[in-house]
């Protein structure tokens, strides 16, 4: 209880702690608003969820802080979540365009509402698929940010519970809809889809300047195999956190540190 107390007090100060005691007390999700200095606008977590360690990820441990040739005009930000990745992108390229896709509708919501004062995010409330078609989304017990999707008629259904349907799309069909002609930043964390992803990636890969993913090999077994086969031509690879980068050096250079 004192560790948890510590954490909120130096993350959010006072207001921190009496939000989460009162959550505790209640054993409700209420939502915290956060305030940093270099990001314009406020946001909000929901409390005693994922939505903790994903803050910690972006904003702590800067997850997507990397070093760049010039700066981005378009970024996909898929397995966008509660918006944090959109919202760190939006502060440190205020004029790219940022098209954030989630398909869980508790998650997208927030998300709607933690970029509504961000004119150059778009949500969308779809997931990154190979195939451009209706598709489950599974909740296997993982918390607000471990939602996977499958398509209707699986041979092999995933374990957990059916949420709901929702729209996916494929990268190309996302370029279409949007009218782009290249994709300088595709950021995927998608808990396994990207085994389908990258399954079919043939129209659009040579599109794509930099990727940034998270492979999610144990959820999904295959994960890592479909995407170093789907995401050829790319000069340099790194790994940073839990996210491998790829680049082919037009935008993002090799992480210098």
């Amino acid at each position: 209880m004192l560790k948890g107390i510590n954490y909120y007090y130096s993350r959010f100060g006072i207001s921190g702690v009496i939000s989460a005691i009162k959550s505790k007390l209640t054993d409700s999700h209420d939502l915290l608003k956060v305030e940093l200095e270099d990001i314009k606008a406020p946001f909000y977590l929901r409390l005693r969820t994922s939505d903790f360690p994903t803050f910690e990820q972006v904003f702590i441990q800067k997850a997507y802080s990397f070093d760049i040739n010039r700066p981005p005009q378009i970024i996909i930000d898929a397995g966008a979540n509660i918006g944090l990745a959109s919202i760190y992108f939006a502060n440190k390229f205020p004029k790219a365009t940022i098209i954030a896709l989630e398909p869980e509708k508790k998650n997208f919501e927030l998300l709607k509402s933690n970029t509504s004062t961000y004119p150059n995010i778009t949500p969308v409330h779809a997931a990154l698929w190979h195939k451009n078609e209706e598709i489950d989304l599974i909740d296997p017990g993982l918390g607000n940010w471990g939602f996977m999707t499958e398509m209707k008629a699986a041979p092999h259904k995933l374990k957990g519970s059916t949420c709901h349907s929702v729209k996916a799309l494929t990268v190309d069909k996302i370029m279409q809809i949007f009218e782009l002609e290249r994709i300088d930043i595709l950021k995927i964390d998608i808990e396994g889809a990207e085994k389908e992803v990258f399954s079919d990636s043939a129209a659009w890969i040579e599109c794509v300047d930099s990727i940034i993913v998270e492979l999610h090999e144990r959820m999904k077994p295959g994960c890592n195999r479909s995407f170093y086969n789907g995401s050829n031509g790319f000069k340099d690879e790194w790994v940073q956190g839990e996210n491998i980068y790829l680049s082919k050096g037009n935008c993002l250079a090799m992480h210098s540190g």
